[in-house]
């Protein structure tokens, strides 16, 4: 349990790690204390806020050595803003430091290492985020409307003017959404809009509480031909969104040199950096290295952003996934793209007891792309379907190590490399690729 203190002396310290959420490390008479703002190597004065058992938070009130990878932010709102955390380290030091807590997660949790550390797949520092959901607020005390992320480890939305991350066609997005949602009748009843952009046609939906006016339709009618962005609604769940105007033409994205183009929709999951993604999908294919005999299965599918590339170097490929939808699409992808050997199953990939005949054939390779939650379920599978390699992408550090070390030491695989993706600069999410082999 913390205790939360009113005030206390200024003390210094030299900060030795960075947190998995971003905050220096420093430790005082044997205690760690978690500094925000801090980075390694620096010596700073802060001041503890808050005691705990085992460790002490801070906040920074002086740099006195700065860190030789401190920067200076590009973001006005840094600080302020939750959307980003690490814009003061440089980001080959945050790639540095996401390697090694990818490396100390295999190590310290599943008890392995690769033989070959992989080189981060890079993509551009800012300006790269395709998808987002901003926070939309009437503040009654401000007379206005907010629009953008959450503070950092605050409920309340940051007053945003321009975020540096977005696509920099709508890097003011949220200065031209509240402006828009002021001049509204139901400004007090659209709590979010979510940006979806393909690579060449963009959405915006809006949850709306309640139904639009004319007048209201009109200007968001307006708003989205001054942007060039499709408008959709959403009075209800997912399922309820449906575009301002009949007619819009899908979204879509290129994969595979573009030679694969997929289509989805305004709420469907795709990878939000667009260029780390077109590196991530390439690096899949030559890690996982299939041949024209090959049968692959492809958990967790999607829309077949892996799927279908795979399908035009093997004999034939499975994909599966949990969302119908998503399921629907992925067919309707193939055909789009005359590609007849992939065939897309809808299943709980967590729930391995329910699993149909398609979990009883034998595949030659596996590709997993699973959230945060990881794998573990279907480790016990690969027994059976013996794949000789396994190509694993993971969200979340934690759960690969943990699928790592059941692959390993209950599988009979190696861990032949793993790396890190720079899918989200200037955030401590850590998205990472690994491969394993089968065989001593």
């Amino acid at each position: 349990m913390a205790r939360e203190l009113k005030s206390s002396e200024p003390l210094e310290a030299e900060v030795v790690d960075l947190a998995h959420d971003g905050r220096g490390i420093a430790r005082v008479s044997g205690k760690a204390v978690f500094i925000e703002g801090a980075l390694p190597g620096e010596r700073v004065r802060c001041r503890v806020i808050k005691r705990r058992r085992q460790f002490e938070e801070a906040v920074l009130l002086d740099i006195l050595t700065a860190s030789p990878d401190r920067v200076t932010p590009r973001c006005a709102h840094f600080g302020v803003c939750g959307g980003c955390s690490l814009q003061h380290l440089s980001p080959p030091a945050q790639l540095a430091a996401k390697q090694r807590q990818l490396l100390d997660n295999l190590e310290r949790i599943g008890g392995v290492r690769p033989l070959r550390v992989l080189e981060p797949l890079r993509g551009p520092a800012f300006a790269y985020r395709r998808r987002a959901r901003l926070g939309v607020k009437y503040v009654h005390k401000k007379g206005r409307v907010l629009a953008g992320f959450r503070e950092r480890d605050k409920p309340y939305l940051a007053d945003l003017r321009r975020c540096e991350i977005l696509l920099e066609r709508f890097a003011t997005l949220p200065e031209e959404l509240a402006a828009l949602v002021e001049t509204l009748s139901i400004r007090e009843r659209i709590p979010q809009v979510e940006l979806a952009a393909g690579d060449e046609r963009a959405a915006l939906v809006f949850r709306i509480m309640q139904p639009l006016s004319v007048d209201d339709a009109a200007a968001l009618e307006r708003f989205g031909a001054r942007l060039g962005v499709q408008i959709h609604l959403q009075p209800g769940g997912l399922d309820s969104i449906q575009p301002l105007a009949a007619g819009v033409p899908p979204l879509e994205y290129a994969v595979d040199a573009g030679r694969i183009r997929l289509e989805f929709g305004p709420s469907d999951f795709v990878q939000i950096n667009r260029e780390v993604n077109l590196r991530m999908v390439e690096a899949a294919l030559d890690l996982l290295a299939p041949e024209t005999a090959d049968s692959v299965l492809d958990l967790f599918c999607g829309l077949g952003n892996f799927t279908l590339p795979l399908s035009r170097r093997a004999a034939g490929v499975v994909g599966v996934e949990g969302d119908e939808g998503l399921v629907r699409k992925a067919r309707l992808n193939a055909l789009r793209n005359g590609i007849g050997n992939a065939e897309f199953l809808t299943e709980n990939l967590f729930e391995p007891a329910g699993f149909g005949p398609w979990a009883e054939r034998a595949y030659d390779l596996v590709l997993l792309d699973p959230p945060r939650a990881g794998a573990v379920e279907i480790m016990e599978r690969m027994a059976q379907w013996r794949p000789r390699r396994v190509v694993y992408i993971s969200c979340h550090p934690g759960s690969l190590a943990r699928d790592a070390g059941i692959l390993v030491r209950s599988q009979g695989y190696r861990l032949i490399a793993a790396g890190v993706m720079d899918m989200f600069p200037h955030t401590t999410h850590v998205e990472s690729i690994a491969v394993f082999e089968h065989g001593a």
